[in-house]
């Protein structure tokens, strides 16, 4: 069975669900950093600051879905400039104290002004509504 997290609202132009359940795991979505000026959020100024804010939204993500950052095998880091990914992995490792899951890293391909995005699958728990 799979459970589709988060689902786009009608009409929404990202046709995806923030994230999804099955076979004990949990799939999310890339997410960068929650940006809406009109409404006084901000990506954040530098590149740790968008890192910490992004992994925060996949953290909520993953506390929905009955998991954790803790519990990430596979991260998928994707940036806009690769003259940032000093900055970004300095915060990143800073959110696994525990150990890094594994990762890889892309150039992000779709029309933003975010530095980073991430997607990630991690271990699921029971889920959060149970």
């Amino acid at each position: 069975m799979i459970e589709f997290l988060g689902p786009p609202p009608a009409g929404s132009p990202r046709p995806f669900s923030e994230a999804t359940r099955a076979g004990g795991l949990v799939f999310v979505s890339g997410h960068s950093a929650p940006h809406d000026p009109a409404k006084g959020v901000h990506r954040g100024a530098t590149p740790a600051e968008e890192v910490r804010n992004a992994l925060a939204k996949v953290s909520a993500i993953l506390e929905s879905a009955g998991s954790s950052l803790d519990r990430v095998v596979q991260m998928t880091m994707l940036i806009t400039d690769p003259a940032d990914y000093a900055a970004l992995n300095a915060e990143y490792v800073r959110h696994f104290p525990n150990g890094l899951p594994a990762r890889h890293t892309a150039r992000f391909g779709v029309p933003t002004e975010a530095r980073v995005a991430f997607a990630c699958i991690a271990l699921a728990g029971e889920p959060a509504h149970a």
